[in-house]
Parts: C-alpha cells; sequence; structure tokens
C-alpha cells in the first residue's frame, strides 16, 4: 500500500546520466512486484518459459538494471525479511484484493475482454519463492550486490543512507522517508512510457528525487511529526489510518496538536486499534542490520547466458546485446577502461 504522501512531498525531476557514479539500494520486492506486474502479453499474461515458470521478473531485473548500469548507476538490491506483526492485516488485505482479482480475470477471460482481462491479471500478481531465488542469482552473475534485510527492506535501504554507505533508497512508496531515509529516488525501475492505470492514455514516467529535510521545511514539522502524519493517514502497519482522513488535514491536525496522541482527541468518532506508540517505533526503531557487504564484480558473461537463455529461453542476441551495452557504459567513466570505474 504505502502511506498516500504524494502531495505533502516536494519532488523535483532527476536525470539518470546526472546520477552517474551514485549508490542506490533499491526495495528488491517493491521492484520485482513492479516487473511481474507490467511487463505482461496485451492479454495479460505474463513472460514464461517452456515449463511454464514465469520471467517477468528476470527480464524487468536484467534489462532495467542493465539500464542503471549503463548510465553509470551503482545498485544494490534489499530484500525483505521477516515482516513485523502489524503488517499482518495489509498483507491479508492485498491477499484478498488478488482472489478478487483473479476472479474478475476469469470472468473477463470467459467473454474475451483483454483489456480487463490485463487489468485484472495485473490487479492478481503474486510473487513465488523462486522468482526471489530466480533475482538473487541473477543478480550475482551480474555481479551487482544484495542486502538480506531482517525485516522491511525499505527499512534497512533508509539505514543505510543515513550511514552514507548508499546516496540514495529507491522506491514508488514514500515510506523510506518515514524510516528516515535522507533521499528518495522513485521511478527508476518504471521510467518511460506507461498507461494510466483504468485509462486508454499514457503518460511519460520520469525519475524524481524526494528529501527528506525538504520535506520537513515544507510541511514545517519535525521528522516524529511526519511519522504521526503518516500513521493517522494509513500505513502498512495501520491501513485504515483515521477513516476519511486525507492528507492535508491529517498535516493541519499535527501541527496544530504537536503528536498523533494529541490530535485523536480532536478528531470526532476517530478509532484507532492499534496504539500508535507501537505503530510509531516501527519507523523510528525498525529491525536493522550492520551485516552487509557492498562490492560489486566483474558480470559472469558466460553464467548470465547460461542461466538467461539456456535455462530461462531468452534470446542470446537479445541479451548479449544487453551485456555489450552495460560493458560501454562503464568504460565511459572518466577515462578509465572496461569495468575498472564501475568495480572500484
Amino acid at each position: 500500500m504505502g502511506v498516500n504522501f504524494k502531495d505533502l512531498i516536494p519532488k523535483a525531476p532527476v536525470k539518470l546520466e546526472d546520477l552517474s557514479g551514485r549508490i542506490i539500494a533499491i526495495d528488491a520486492y517493491n521492484a520485482i512486484y513492479q516487473f511481474l506486474s507490467s511487463i505482461r502479453q496485451p492479454d495479460g499474461t505474463p513472460l514464461k518459459d517452456s515449463t511454464g515458470k514465469i520471467t517477468s521478473h528476470i527480464s524487468g531485473l536484467f534489462y532495467r538494471t542493465g539500464n542503471l548500469v549503463e548510465r553509470g548507476l551503482k545498485p544494490v538490491y534489499i530484500f525483505d525479511g521477516e515482516s513485523p506483526a502489524l503488517k499482518a492485516t495489509e498483507i491479508e488485505r492485498r491477499k484478498q484484493i488478488k482472489i478478487q482479482a483473479v476472479a474478475e480475470y476469469e470472468k473477463a477471460a470467459a467473454i474475451g475482454d483483454t483489456v480487463k482481462m490485463h487489468k485484472y491479471a495485473q490487479a492478481a500478481t503474486t510473487m513465488k519463492d523462486y522468482m526471489i531465488g530466480d533475482s538473487m542469482k541473477l543478480l550475482e552473475l551480474m555481479g551487482l550486490p544484495w542486502v538480506q534485510a531482517p525485516s522491511e527492506g525499505e527499512a534497512q535501504a533508509a539505514y543505510m543512507t543515513k550511514k552514507g554507505d548508499v546516496d540514495y533508497c529507491v522506491s514508488q512508496d514514500y515510506d523510506s522517508l518515514l524510516f528516515g531515509a535522507p533521499k528518495l529516488l522513485r521511478n527508476v525501475t518504471i521510467s518511460g512510457r506507461r498507461k494510466i492505470p483504468g485509462k486508454n492514455i499514457y503518460a511519460e514516467i520520469t525519475p524524481e528525487t524526494a528529501e527528506l529535510s525538504k520535506t520537513l521545511n515544507f510541511c514545517k514539522i519535525n521528522y516524529e511529526q511526519l511519522v504521526d502524519v503518516g500513521i493517522l493517514i494509513g500505513t502498512d502497519f495501520n491501513p485504515d489510518g483515521v477513516k476519511g482522513l486525507g492528507p492535508k488535514t491529517a498535516l493541519k491536525l499535527i501541527k496544530e496538536h504537536g503528536t498523533l496522541e494529541n490530535a485523536l482527541s480532536h478528531i470526532k468518532n476517530a478509532t484507532f486499534p492499534v496504539e500508535p506508540a507501537k505503530i510509531r517505533d516501527i519507523f523510528l526503531s525498525p529491525k536493522v542490520s550492520d551485516n552487509y557487504k557492498i562490492e560489486w564484480e566483474n558480470p559472469n558473461h558466460k553464467g548470465i547466458i547460461d542461466f538467461l537463455c539456456g535455462e530461462k529461453e531468452f534470446s542470446e542476441e537479445r541479451i548479449q546485446k544487453a551485456l555489450e551495452r552495460m560493458d560501454m557504459g562503464s568504460k565511459k567513466q572518466k577515462g578509465k577502461t572496461s569495468l575498472e570505474k564501475w568495480f572500484n
């Protein structure tokens, strides 16, 4: 779900080329889910190999990550660990949405409505264990680091950004700011021409940055109050928030009353089933780890070809061309040859 912060966050467009040399921590589950959802046939069918296993996730991971490498960025993928207990309600909500989407897809398929088939297939997207294993294997073959978070991937990425080990958190959600990330980078794995959901029109999606300090100055609140605004609106750990309360009203209440607890007493018929302090603690003191290394290695070209073309039946010609572009992008790094710049 992610917190609905878009009206409160100052954002600035950025070109990926201008971020050359920057280390970016990508929320792996967020990105992989986007690949699974968006890389599909017109009728909603995902890419599959001859055994019936879905390959949309590794197609997106290889080509779109390769695009970042080609432009000189240094990606690190962060994988989720065990979800906090308070996320159970949101997980169940998502499960029910997918079950309903599957039923609607079958209805659309029965009458051959490919537009609705595509729509509901995307909504029914699920992530299987083998997809995570595929993704980790491909990243290792590409010579790219990945980190296993003890809990929320966005929390781990935010922690690594605060430490200065990476320059940006990459996610479509704004939750990274609630976890204290100084800098958030959005629209990295989905940039380009994209269809607007539910409409037969397209828009150009461009990367953009958001900064925690600029957000706090814009909203005229402190970090802890921003977390309280998010909790009032609704987060993955309290999906409903306060019913009927939008971002601007939530901000106004926190600015007037200082804390979430004080604000609740001024909201008519407000109910809050979860103790606010427990939710706040997930953001202010998340489970994170220092047990990681961020190191890049030379890509294993043969291993990539064997895995993607041999096992997953990708076009070897296309894979070879993509590898060449990645190599060429690395060679452009300020006079250094081959991948020397990339792996220093």
